[in-house]
């Protein structure tokens, strides 16, 4: 069954639906999402879905464009959750300096401050990067000695050229509705991304897949990624539901336990 590493069900656009949608997982073949946070509120919101719903496990983090609030109550927090069975990484955390919403050098801060957190709790770490890929690599290097539990790039966005760069920390690509756009142009993405560090998420509700842009994501729709990656690939798509399953199940451990 497909794993969703990646969504915001606590949004208001879906919050008063998590119980339909978490009761039709199994009917869309989806075995389990991951509820990532962006700030404190969220992310212990996250731990709240996590506790209530046995397929929801949760992702707790500052968001770069958070980066401004964050403070010692949200990283005693995040070093509190992490002892929880279901809380299984520190995300989404990263620089986003296309809407520059926290000071640059803020988000820089943040983001190697909560890098060091996962390294000390031994979680993997969930990246945001957006326009920033050189910082983000900078940051990643000075700090290779933390990343001991595995990196994974939220919603690959760049080219198949900068994998090659992030390759060097041995990290995962998650795809998402983004794939399937038609201006998107990502095949040559897909095949670079090595077939064991590949994953796949809704980023619900955004990132709509085609054919239904303009309404909100959900987790169901993470079946029309499969599908695009299958064709890409040409692979069935119970290979790649197989394929990044497995992959999520060695990034995430604790999940898998």
């Amino acid at each position: 069954m497909i794993i969703d590493s990646h969504a915001h069900l606590y949004d208001e656009r879906l919050s008063g639906r998590v119980d339909e949608i978490a009761q039709g997982l199994k009917e869309q073949g989806i075995e389990s999402v991951f509820e990532v946070g962006y700030d404190l509120p969220s992310s212990q919101n996250a731990v709240k879905l996590s506790e209530k719903y046995e397929q929801i496990f949760a992702i707790v983090g500052t968001h770069p464009h958070d980066a401004k609030n964050f403070n010692e109550e949200s990283i005693e927090y995040y070093r509190r959750s992490a002892s929880l069975d279901k809380v299984i990484a520190i995300g989404e955390i990263g620089l986003d300096y296309y809407y520059d919403l926290s000071p640059r050098e803020i988000q820089k801060e943040v983001f190697a401050r909560q890098i060091e957190l996962a390294s000390e709790v031994e979680l993997p770490i969930v990246l945001h990067i957006r326009d920033a890929y050189k910082d983000a690599l900078d940051i990643l290097t000075s700090e290779r000695d933390k990343l001991n539990s595995g990196v994974l790039l939220h919603c690959y966005s760049s080219s198949a050229e900068m994998i090659k760069q992030f390759n060097k920390f041995d990290c995962y690509y998650a795809l998402g509705g983004a794939i399937t756009f038609k201006n998107a142009k990502k095949d040559d993405v897909i095949t670079a991304i090595p077939e064991d560090r590949l994953l796949v998420e809704t980023d619900s509700p955004y990132m709509t897949p085609v054919p239904f842009r303009g309404q909100a994501n959900e987790p169901k729709y993470i079946n029309h990624v499969v599908d695009k990656i299958a064709s890409v690939k040409n692979l069935a798509r119970e290979q790649i539901i197989e394929i990044t399953s497995k992959n999520t199940k060695r990034l995430f451990s604790k999940y898998n336990k």
